[in-house]
């Protein structure tokens, strides 16, 4: 049998509590960024390829249990412990609105189209704060039957999904009429609900399971029992092969999204591993822990198979990289003095 390699993941300090909730956005012009969330009160943004730290969020005064990026990764949220949930402006670190709430914030998400803000928490009220009139009272969707852990927008801002803290299920809400269309049943509280970058499924972790539900009809379609208690749990977004799982074990697992099987344990973290996320190309994914680190892992040495179709799509720069490094040297080969002579006249050039 092959001996696994050790993978080694970027470690990203700075947090000095547990950290709680990462979110990635999606893909900019500017590349594509990590929000981590922490008990420390401060979230942090990182460039989410190489995990450098770009900027830390200043003002909350009690833990931060959420946070998100708006779809162009300009703005930041994020929910907390202060009673408040706060947005961001996420070039400038300044913050734009605080928005009051009467209890516990656990939870926030953007709309797609990022005019409003979603909300929810101890209060067991789901608030809708219109972006473009920050003054203007929250619209309040139908009370929650418990305590809000997690929040997402589906169906282009037309469904709001929930979890709860204290029972199981994902609710799902028509935000036109303010009632719950679907509960998604479980048997125990959803720790993390993610709605795959395609919107083709919903991917839950609750107790030692993790669920895959189609997002349109509301089937089940998997459920793979875990090694243990995990609490979060991503699908991978470019092909949808994969998935990952955290917990209280403080492993980060792979598994392969058809037959459930193991793939790969990333073994690093000093903690039970409280969130986990794909980032939108796929090519890594990143962990937060009770420790204070955040890992960002390499989703793993690329079969030939994997760079030819990466490279054939065009949306991976490493793979297009090697291959033109190959061709170059290649070319070198074949007319060893000329191609010599020809870069260093582009080197003179540049």
């Amino acid at each position: 049998m092959d001996k696994k390699k050790v993978a080694v993941p970027l470690v990203c300090h700075g947090h000095s509590r547990p950290v709680v909730d990462l979110f990635y956005s999606p893909i900019t012009p500017d590349g594509f960024f990590l929000i981590s969330a922490s008990k420390d009160s401060s979230p942090m943004l990182r460039n989410g390829e190489t995990g450098d730290w770009i900027g830390t969020f200043e003002g909350h005064k009690g833990a931060v249990w959420s946070c998100c990026l708006d779809t162009n990764a300009l703005r930041a949220a994020s929910a907390s412990a202060d009673f408040s949930a706060k947005v961001w402006d996420a070039l400038s670190g300044d913050e734009l609105h605080s928005f009051e709430h009467k209890h516990i914030v656990r939870a926030c998400a953007f709309s797609e189209d990022t005019h409003l803000l979603l909300t929810g928490g101890m209060e067991k009220i789901l608030r809708i704060f219109d972006l473009n009139r920050p003054d203007a009272p929250p619209r309040e969707v139908d009370r929650s039957p418990g305590s809000v852990r997690t929040v997402a927008w589906l169906h282009s801002d037309q469904t709001i999904l929930s979890s709860c803290t204290d029972m199981g299920g994902v609710r799902l809400w028509d935000v036109r009429s303010g009632k719950i269309v679907q509960t998604l049943e479980t048997k125990s509280s959803v720790t993390s609900a993610e709605v795959s970058q395609d919107g083709r499924y919903i991917t839950t972790a609750d107790g030692s399971t993790v669920k895959f539900w189609d997002a349109n009809h509301f089937g089940l379609v998997k459920s793979y029992n875990m090694p243990c208690t995990v609490e979060s749990a991503s699908l991978e977004p470019k092909y949808g092969n994969k998935f990952i799982a955290g917990g209280e074990d403080m492993w980060v697992h792979v598994f392969d999204f058809h037959t459930g099987d193991e793939i790969a344990c990333n073994k690093g973290h000093h903690g039970p591993v409280h969130c986990v996320r794909f980032s939108p190309g796929g090519e890594s994914y990143a962990s937060g822990s009770e420790d204070g680190t955040i890992r960002i892992w390499q989703t793993g040495p690329l079969t030939l198979d994997d760079s030819e179709a990466i490279t054939a799509n065009g949306s991976t720069a490493k793979a297009k990289v090697t291959a033109e490094e190959v061709s170059r040297k290649v070319e070198d080969l074949q007319i060893a003095d000329e191609g010599k002579t020809k870069e260093k006249g582009e080197a003179g050039n540049n």
